[in-house]
């Protein structure tokens, strides 16, 4: 029974009540009220009568709690992960190197570059906070985490490896050479916490969907998907049309997973500078017009959680936007500070969709 049902019932037993048990009261009272025991024994009676008139209309009291708990617990969740990707941005030369290098190339490194959630009441209840190796290791404990799409997904997976094994780990380096190899997949098992992570090279959409194909053929689904594809798209085909139809047969794929699906999640494209992309063909093909035309698509497809599809966002849009072009040597892929806060929002939104906290 839904909680507004619940009302509507018990409005409709007090209603009753009045009719049938109080009308009686009224008149009795003036008899009652020559006899304080017996106006005594009058209310007790009749407090029992409404009662046992009332109890039908009244939901178990747990049942009731249940539902109040369950709308607040929703609607919590719900804005929280609305939430998630507000994040804010500090970028400020570093004050030990000179800003007076070469123009011809913008050195990150030049840059100190911090970030945290907005401030703001409703962001400080949802209580974000960056986790830890050892609570990223905590949450993800025998999870099997696919990491899917072009170069931005790569650079994702490594900050999520970064973190899971620490940036000065001896093993880092070979999974950084392993990862980089030029348009290929990659696996690993980490087998202190018995986290298997595997990125697929698959630069474009309908190569997600072939994923998700697969996956649903095998009945073998991952704990954790995140996936995102554009940037190939826009460079190589260039047709805004065929992304939409793209996108729109994965949400299809997605929308019919089982119940016990994984939690799903869309890296979003980020920000092109134009002026700073390296080669001619980028400059005319990966314009900011034909950019915000592949934007507005995945809007329109509602593949996202914010539009009521299936996906939850990883704004790399706004993180990219936010940090600027300080943050990029080429317009397109960013430093990876970007991709670290990107997995902090996942993490974060994975507290939020299995409602644990740290």
């Amino acid at each position: 029974m839904t909680l507004m049902a619940m009302l509507g019932a018990v409005q409709l037993g007090a209603a009753a009540a009045c009719v049938v048990v109080l009308i009686p009261v009224v008149m009795a009272g003036w008899h009652l009220s020559r006899n304080r025991m017996l106006l005594f024994s009058g209310v007790l009676f009749i407090t029992l009568a409404v009662c046992v008139h009332l109890t039908p209309y009244f939901p178990s009291v747990s049942d009731f709690v249940t539902s109040v708990s369950s709308v607040v617990v929703f609607h919590h969740r719900s804005s929280c992960i609305n939430l998630v990707n507000d994040i804010s941005w500090e970028v400020k030369p570093r004050p030990s190197v000179s800003l007076h290098r070469s123009n011809a190339t913008r050195n990150v490194s030049l840059y100190e570059k911090r970030w945290d959630w907005s401030k703001s009441p409703k962001l400080n209840a949802c209580d974000f906070q960056k986790l830890s190796k050892s609570d990223a290791s905590e949450l993800l404990n025998g999870s099997w985490v696919v990491v899917a799409g072009d170069s931005q997904a790569r650079f994702f997976a490594l900050s999520l490896l970064k973190l899971i094994l620490g940036p000065q780990a001896q093993r880092m380096e070979s999974v950084r050479s392993d990862l980089f190899k030029r348009h290929s997949d990659y696996s690993i098992f980490i087998d202190e916490i018995g986290l298997t992570l595997d990125f697929l090279w698959e630069p474009y959409v309908k190569n997600l969907t072939n994923s998700i194909m697969g996956f649903k053929a095998k009945r073998s689904y991952p704990d954790v998907m995140v996936m995102g594809a554009g940037l190939w798209h826009l460079l190589h085909l260039t047709n805004a049309s065929d992304y939409d139809f793209a996108l729109r047969v994965l949400k299809s794929s997605v929308e019919f997973l089982p119940v016990k699906s994984p939690h799903m999640f869309w890296l979003g494209m980020p920000m092109l500078i134009n002026g700073m992309l390296n080669t001619k063909e980028k400059r005319e093909k990966m314009s900011d017009a034909m950019w915000h035309a592949y934007d507005r698509a995945l809007g329109d497809t509602r593949l996202l959680r914010q539009t009521g599809g299936p996906l939850v966002l990883l704004d790399i849009q706004s993180l990219t936007w936010n940090c600027g072009p300080r943050c990029t040597s080429d317009g397109m892929h960013y430093d990876a500070v970007i991709y670290d806060a990107a997995v902090q929002i996942m993490l974060n939104a994975l507290l939020v969709e299995s409602h644990q906290s740290l």
